[in-house]
């Protein structure tokens, strides 16, 4: 049996970087984000357009971490106000789901008015594991007690990593903060080593790796390298998920903080390419439909009912005529015209005082980057 490794005390931040094999990533890696930056300028509203992107952004955070919940069902978990007949377990990973994206919500408000910080760290973890497995696990407490990463159940001698021991974390943390929120050659490379420092820490009972991917968007946008907080790595991670861990474990230990350093900027740029463009065809779907609405619906509430289907790709139909700011006769009639031209569909007719379950397929396609199979429930 192979020793676990421990964490690297006294190697953070990196004195030496093998800098001639990381230029060579940096201006690619930075000219993709700025093109992505570029879209979420010209992004009217990009808290509703983009919003699809971020729950997809939950969901896959939450997979690297063994959750099964899947895109389509944490919407329509949403839409329906509840379970459904979905297994109990099934529904604690929607939770986890919907907690990631309060979480970065949480944060994102606290920044307006501080930096990145410790504070603002503690808060987002807070929420991330309010009412949710681990809950009852110190949520936004540093861990006061050794923990390790490995096989369930198993003992800290068969564990795969051991992070540093709970007595010298908070002086860890103070450095982690700091280092954070000063200047460096590359702010990119910063926040390679800066994910990759939170990972090895470890510093809360449950939740670090969501908190850590949850990360990479705030610095961004702290950097000022995006305008708004939403920059979506997940899906590249965990389609490699393996190497990912292998990286960041080889941090610890072989020293290896350039072969990390060179896997998160391919990472950053490969989905700040990917982001760029489904952020892009979310902004055409949009375009296209404004005309096409006005033409099958000949409404004034055009926009409002985009805005909704937009940011709710799965919604409720009484939702929609309660809330969608459209007067209930006529909202009701733009639903019956959506779905009569296959705009929208039902997951769920209408039966009874039970409202229909609609969903946008067009879009869900875009999120999810494949064609969504919308199956009758």
């Amino acid at each position: 049996m192979s020793r676990p490794v421990h964490y690297h005390a006294g190697a953070f931040p990196p004195s030496q970087l093998e800098w001639e094999r990381l230029i060579p990533l940096l201006g690619p890696t930075a000219a993709a984000v700025a093109r992505y930056d570029g879209v979420l300028a010209a992004v009217p509203n990009p808290a509703v357009l983009l919003s699809p992107l971020t729950t997809q952004e939950a969901v896959l955070s939450s997979r690297i971490e063994g959750t099964q919940a899947t895109f389509d069902e944490v919407l329509e978990y949403e839409a329906r106000g509840g379970p459904g007949d979905r297994p109990p377990e099934r529904v604690a990973d929607i939770h986890e789901v919907l907690n990631y994206r309060k979480a970065l919500r949480e944060a994102e408000r606290m920044m307006a008015d501080l930096p990145l910080c410790l504070r603002v760290i503690s808060a987002a973890h807070r929420q991330l594991m309010e009412g949710v497995r681990g809950h009852g696990k110190s949520p936004g407490e540093f861990r006061r007690v050794p923990n390790w990463i490995g096989p369930p159940g198993f003992s800290i001698e068969a564990a795969r990593f051991v992070p540093i021991a709970a007595s010298d974390l908070p002086a860890a943390m103070a450095a982690w903060e700091r280092y954070a929120n000063e200047a460096a050659a590359d702010r990119l490379v910063q926040l390679a080593i800066l994910h990759a420092e939170f990972e090895a820490l470890h510093p809360f009972l449950d939740g670090n790796g969501r908190l850590g991917r949850m990360l990479v968007p705030l610095f961004l946008w702290q950097s000022g390298i995006i305008r708004a907080p939403m920059f979506y790595l997940s899906a590249y991670l965990e389609a490699r998920r393996d190497e990912y861990y292998d990286r960041l474990l080889a941090v610890s230990r072989d020293s290896d903080w350039t072969g990390w350093c060179s896997f998160f900027l391919e990472a950053t740029r490969s989905q700040a390419e990917a982001n760029h463009q489904k952020a892009r065809d979310i902004m055409s779907l949009y375009g296209s439909m404004k005309p096409r609405l006005h033409e099958l619906t000949r409404s004034q509430y055009v926009v409002h009912a985009l805005d909704w289907m937009f940011e709710r790709p799965i919604f409720s139909s009484s939702d929609f005529v309660e809330a969608a700011g459209i007067p209930a006769p006529t909202a009701r009639r733009v639903l019956r015209v959506l779905q009569r031209n296959e705009v929208l569909r039902a997951l769920t007719p209408a039966r009874g005082r039970r409202p229909a379950i609609l969903a946008f397929p067009e879009l869900l396609n875009i999120a999810e980057g494949t064609r969504a199979v919308l199956a009758h429930r």
